[in-house]
C-alpha cells in the first residue's frame, strides 16, 4: 500500500508562553499543502526483521530506528502485538527541518496506512492520541485539513479557509532550521507582552489583502536575525506581488500565496528550492 504524505504551512503562529511541561502553548493555523513524499508499507514473512526501512529522494541524517515512521509503527505493535513484520520505503521530497510538517506528516500517515491496512479499527480520535505521542503537528495530518491550532498544537478545531483560488508559492533556501534552538530563542527573549495579540482566527477571517500588516510568524524576528537571506526571500516575495508571505513554522521555509495569474520567472533564477502549488 502506498500513501502520499503532504506538507502543511503554518498561517500565522504566536508563542503564547512556556508551560511547566517544557512545551509552549501556541496559536497557529495549520493548511495542508499539495506538495507530497510517498510512502509504502509492505508484509514480509514471519521469519524477516520485526521491521526494514529503506529511504531514497531526500537524505535523511541521523540513525535509521529514530526516523518518525519506524517509532508510529513500534508505538502500534507494542498494543498490537499481531502487527505482522513490514518493509517501510519512503520516497522524500518535503525538505527536512523546514517548518513544512515533513516528517509529523510522514509519521501520521504511517498510523493511519497501518490501521487501514491491517484492519486494526481505530477511531480517529484514538489515531490523534499515538500521533501525539510522535510529536506536536502530528495530529493535524490526522484529519488533513485547515485547522485553527491551540495548546501544543494539538488542540485542533476545523475551520472554514480555502486558498485554491490562490497560487502558494514555497521556497527554502537549504537551511536546517532545528525547533528546538527556535524555541529556546523566544524562551530566552521573547515576552507576549512585547505585542498585543489580535487572534489568528479572526485575522483569517479578514480579506487576505489585510493579513500582512497584521498576521505574523514570532519565529521570524530570530531567524531573520541569525539567517539574514530568508527574510530577502520573504521580501523579494513581496517585491514580486504576493498579497502575503511569511516564513512556515520555525523556518527555513518561506512561502508566499499569490493571485493566480503571477508570473514565477524570477524564481528560476536561484538556488533556492521552489515549488508552485496551483
Amino acid at each position: 500500500m502506498v500513501v502520499f504524505p503532504n506538507c502543511k504551512i503554518n498561517i500565522g503562529l504566536h508563542i503564547l508562553r512556556k508551560r511547566d511541561d517544557g512545551f509552549h502553548d501556541i496559536e497557529t493555523v495549520f493548511y495542508p499543502v499539495k506538495f507530497t513524499d510517498a510512502l509504502e508499507v509492505v508484509p514480509v514473512k514471519e521469519n524477516e526483521p520485526e521491521v526494514e526501512f529503506t529511504g531514497t529522494g531526500l537524505v535523511i541524517d541521523g540513525n535509521a530506528a529514530d526516523n518518525l515512521c519506524i517509532k508510529a509503527f513500534h508505538l502500534l505493535k507494542k498494543d498490537f502485538p499481531l502487527l505482522p513484520a513490514v518493509k517501510i520505503h519512503l520516497h522524500k521530497v518535503i525538505p527536512i527541518g523546514a517548518g513544512l510538517g515533513g516528517g509529523s506528516a510522514d509519521a501520521a500517515f504511517m498510523l493511519k496506512l497501518l490501521n487501514d491496512k491491517f484492519k486494526l479499527s481505530l477511531s480517529t480520535s484514538q489515531l490523534i492520541n499515538y500521533a501525539l505521542q510522535l510529536g506536536s503537528d502530528c495530529p493535524f495530518f490526522i484529519n488533513n485539513k485547515p485547522c485553527h491550532a491551540t495548546g501544543r498544537g494539538e488542540v485542533l478545531k476545523e475551520i472554514l479557509l480555502d486558498l485554491s483560488a490562490y497560487k502558494i508559492v514555497l521556497i527554502n533556501p537549504g537551511i536546517h532550521i532545528n525547533t528546538s534552538w527556535a524555541f529556546l530563542q523566544l524562551s530566552d527573549g521573547f515576552k507576549p507582552s512585547d505585542r498585543v495579540i489580535k487572534s489568528i482566527k479572526e485575522i483569517i477571517q479578514q480579506p487576505i489583502e489585510t493579513w500582512k500588516n497584521e498576521l505574523t510568524n514570532d519565529f521570524e524576528k530570530p531567524v531573520f536575525s541569525v539567517h539574514p537571506q530568508v527574510k530577502e526571500i520573504k521580501d523579494e516575495l513581496y517585491k514580486q506581488g504576493a498579497l502575503y508571505a511569511a516564513l512556515s513554522g520555525s523556518g527555513s521555509t518561506v512561502y508566499g500565496i499569490f493571485k493566480v495569474d503571477f508570473s514565477t520567472a524570477v524564481f528560476s533564477t536561484n538556488n533556492y528550492f521552489i515549488k508552485i502549488i496551483n
